[in-house]
């Protein structure tokens, strides 16, 4: 049973510590991001299995782990505030080609990251291009440009404008 309430522990420390490191953590991790995913889940593995290295016990504690997941699954699912708590929101970082600091600071985002993304997604070279950028739930940046004046535009507004 002390196994058990030691993984539960071990479940809840990692889900705050990897809540509070941020998103941007866990998604574009760097080598030295997987050098302390290494370390952490050695002393994870190591604050939970105390003196008993038995099949029978390891086995145990995977499935601890495993039910504790589907559980916290389960519960994200039928409670949206559960679910905010434990993935966050998306969040926009940058509106019409305006940064909001705060939140790039918040969310340990510079204007650098956003603009790599979007050289990577649409080819866009600077913020006026851009009409959001948004830090997603999972991590990852999500851009959107602000349209471009062409003349196709131009002629699905003169379409537009005939439907009443």
């Amino acid at each position: 049973m002390d196994s058990i309430l030691r993984v539960v522990v071990m479940y809840a420390v990692l889900v705050l510590v990897f809540r509070l490191a941020g998103k941007r953590t866990l998604s574009e991790a760097t080598t030295f991001d997987f050098l302390m995913l290494l370390v952490i889940s050695e002393t994870t593995q190591e604050a939970m299995v105390d003196d008993d290295h038995s099949m029978t016990h390891a086995f145990l504690l995977i499935l601890t782990f495993l039910t504790m997941n589907i559980g916290l699954s389960v519960w994200k699912q039928r409670s949206k505030r559960v679910d905010r708590v434990l993935d966050g929101v998306p969040i926009i970082l940058v509106q019409n080609g305006r940064p909001h600091a705060e939140r790039m600071k918040m969310e340990r985002v510079d204007e650098n990251d956003v603009l790599e993304a979007a050289r990577e997604l649409h080819g866009i070279e600077s913020l006026d291009e851009i009409k959001f950028a948004i830090l997603e739930r999972g991590g990852h940046l999500s851009i959107i440009p602000t349209p471009r004046s062409t003349g196709a535009d131009e002629r699905r507004f003169d379409a537009q404008s005939d439907i009443r």
